[in-house]
């Protein structure tokens, strides 16, 4: 039988009233999938290939019809805004069926919400908190609600997939096959996988089911790329807030505080299009780029067209700026960070213009398939900021590291295809003590043996020793999160109760306060921290200054304010692959030419050849740079990166008498070395990693790196143990070079 004519009556009828002369090969292939088997489905194809449509056309009309009470299939998303876009594109399908579909985040209300657990039927579109919070709040109702589940569709996997977000998500459906006797058909979906067999283990893993591959790769993916590189203009032409914030926070603001002729490059660019979309690395950088585009527009007596969105811009602005986004008749820029990475409709979208490298290639094909979708090809501009090579700068201050990790990140892609794999996590502890609770939540009270098979056994905790959980769980009798009764049962203690009970405990990601800031009864957005009266803060790219701090509400009241400053938000650490960094040796090695370099990058490019290949750093892993100064090249990632660099902290800095250590980024270690040379250094640190070490030598028994959300509720001794085993890998030396 034809695929389409497996497809529901409904579904048909759309396909012909949007006038589809085929299926694509992903719908075909996802639905044979789905129909001709009891497997879980993992939907690997590029943005706009049609997968939300190839996961839900069959899921749809296998539900079709279907007369049990419970939702039949559960949809989670990473982000609000992506759960109330596919709402309304699912809603539009199922008009037509009795297929109900319901969402359920913070935002949504109490009455809608009401409803669904009055009748629950159809699709339950819903974030991984809100399911969490449904497990620990209804537990009572879970049967009624999902006796009738047959499908869960997990979107954005990439995003999720080893990290503590996507492995909670495992651990709420096996609690929940747990309750209904049975594992739902799991199916993902994900534009930029990388490993896409490594993803579907993880997916499918803790269940009776295998997991099927749906991998349309397009080999004739074509897109159009440039690249164009700008060096900081001299401070004389910068503000004096300009000038001062560089004083104050240094090289994190040089990337974005671009020339004139910069500025007015990205301007015209961007406003050459009818839809453009901005990607900046920070929301810093996000805030400051649309007060420079907004001034210009003004000093030319233009129409500001310029839009900001973040997650700390308030909902309704965000709004309006995705409404504004899809209105064909209105021109619309947009400078965004990662909230417009993921796949919200935002419309027919022009041209993405990248300030700054990407932080992976998973990122970079993301952003890029932002653009150009129906018959125009994608299309990116990446800008490429550089302070000024002053003439006495030394050897590794010479390369343009930002420009050559763009081309590399382009390259990876253009030549091989290669996204990076899913980093899976071992030993999630701050998972483990999240879960705890959870589930002692959900069931009141507990044995303590009952642990063991209820939470420890979570496919997510496999890799975790008996032993360590019993440490977990004493520790967390001792510190009042878990209280022993009386009957020798375990219930929630005290601190335990009053760390459920807070609004962000859902969450396993790290949470913030949030003070939201108001402008004449307007919600303007949230900071993350309070700011004393008088202040000034770029937030939604206007300037304000703090007026009155309402402190037990935290409510910050402002006014407008002329200029720019920026406000310090809180970052991530971003990790960059091995692959990424030889790469970028690789380019800077051989003389490859790469027709979308733009003359300015072009130029640069040679000069940093010519620099990097005479240096000899591309073919020594030690260079001298005069006196006691020498420069490591190691080409690693960030993972066996902080390994190299916590055996020089242990084991070299006394020994070769090590000082004025600079760290690089990932790209190079500078210092001085006060006893031998640096080949002696390096002969050291060779012969240590070529003995395969513990690396347990190498982070000391009383750290505590404490990373993650729930750490600082963990023991020292398992705070230690995960960092080295899921933060750390080993340090492998190339031989040739």
């Amino acid at each position: 039988m034809d695929i389409f004519d497996r497809y529901a009556p409904y579904i048909q009828e759309f396909i012909y009233q949007n006038r589809w002369d085929e299926l694509r090969a992903v719908q075909v292939e996802a639905a044979q999938a789905i129909f001709q088997s009891d497997d879980h489905v993992l939907i690997c194809a590029k943005t706009a290939s049609g997968k939300t449509e190839a996961a839900f056309f069959p899921v749809l009309s296998v539900l079709d019809g279907a007369e049990d009470v419970g939702f039949g299939a559960i949809y989670i998303a990473p982000l609000k805004t992506l759960i109330n876009d596919q709402f309304k594109r699912i809603d539009l399908l199922l008009r037509e069926s009795n297929t109900p579909v319901f969402h359920w985040h913070g935002d949504v209300s109490a009455s809608h919400k009401k409803a669904a657990v009055k009748n629950p039927k159809g699709i339950l579109q819903i974030t991984p908190e809100s399911l969490e919070g449904m497990m620990m709040n209804r537990s009572n109702q879970l049967a009624h609600l999902f006796g009738a589940l047959q499908f869960v569709i997990i979107d954005e996997i990439h995003f999720m997939a080893g990290t503590d977000r996507g492995n909670q998500v495992r651990c709420i459906l096996e609690r929940l096959a747990h309750v209904i006797g049975r594992h739902p058909r799991r199916i993902g979906l994900s534009a930029t996988i990388g490993a896409p067999d490594a993803s579907a283990r993880w997916m499918g893993e803790g269940t009776d089911k295998q997991t099927q591959v749906v991998f349309v790769r397009d080999e004739k993916y074509k897109f159009k790329l440039a690249c164009e590189h700008f060096f900081t203009s001299d401070a004389k032409s910068h503000t004096v807030e300009e000038n001062q914030m560089y004083e104050n926070w240094g090289d994190k603001y040089s990337y974005f505080l671009f020339s004139d002729e910069a500025n007015k490059y990205i301007y015209q660019f961007a406003r050459s299009k009818r839809k453009t979309l901005i990607f900046l690395n920070t929301r810093e950088e996000t805030e400051y780029l649309t007060s420079v585009l907004r001034g210009i527009a003004e000093e030319r007596n233009e129409s500001d067209i310029f839009y900001i969105h973040h997650g700390n811009i308030a909902k309704p602005l965000r709004e309006a700026t995705e409404a504004d986004m899809k209105d064909p008749d209105k021109q619309t820029v947009v400078c965004a960070t990662v909230t417009m990475e993921l796949g919200i409709d935002i419309g027919f979208l022009e041209r993405v213009i990248h300030l700054g490298a990407p932080n992976s290639v998973s990122s970079f094909v993301q952003r890029l398939g932002r653009s150009g979708r129906r018959t125009h090809l994608p299309e990116m501009l990446l800008i490429i900021n550089e302070d000024i090579v002053k003439p006495d700068a030394l050897l590794p201050h010479t390369i343009p590291w930002d420009l050559i990790k763009s081309i590399a990140v382009a390259q990876l892609y253009i030549d091989e295809r290669w996204i990076e794999p899913p980093a899976l996590k071992t030993m999630p502890f701050s998972l483990l003590f999240h879960q705890t609770l959870c589930v002692l939540a959900t069931a009141y009270e507990m044995k303590p043996d009952d642990f063991f098979p209820r939470v420890h056994h979570l496919s997510s905790f496999r890799a975790i020793p008996e032993e360590d959980y019993r440490i977990l769980l004493r520790h967390m009798l001792k510190t009042k999160m878990l209280q022993l009764t009386d009957e020798r049962t375990v219930i929630v203690g005290l601190e335990g109760e009053k760390l459920i009970n807070s609004y962000k405990f859902l969450a396993t990601f790290k949470a913030f306060d949030e003070y939201k800031v108001m402008h004449d009864g307007a919600f303007i957005g949230t900071l993350t921290s309070e700011t004393p009266i008088g202040d000034v803060f770029t937030l939604a790219g206007i300037a304000w200054e703090v007026v009155e701090v309402v402190a037990a509400q935290r409510i910050i009241l402002v006014r407008k304010a002329g200029g720019y400053s920026a406000f310090p938000w809180p970052g991530s650490y971003r990790e960059i692959h091995t692959q990424i960094i030889r790469q970028i040796r690789k380019i800077l090695l051989d003389n490859a030419d790469y027709p979308y370099l733009q003359p300015q990058a072009k130029a640069r490019l040679q000069q940093a050849r010519e620099a990097a290949q005479a240096s000899g750093m591309l073919t020594q892993p030690v260079i001298h740079l005069g006196g006691k100064a020498w420069c490591l090249f190691p080409w690693l990632g960030s993972k066996p990166s902080w390994t190299l660099r916590r055996f020089i902290k242990k084991f070299c800095v006394k020994k070769f008498a090590l000082s004025d250590i600079e760290y690089g980024d990932w790209y190079y270690i500078r210092l001085n070395i006060g006893k031998g040379d640096g080949h002696q250094l390096w002969a050291h640190i060779q012969a240590f990693f070529d003995s395969n070490p513990d690396k347990d030598t190498l982070v000391g028994e009383k750290e505590n790196p404490a990373y993650e959300r729930y750490d600082p509720y963990i023991p020292q001794e398992l705070i230690r143990r995960g960092y080295i085993a899921d933060r750390m890998e080993p340090v492998k030396i190339e031989r040739e070079r």
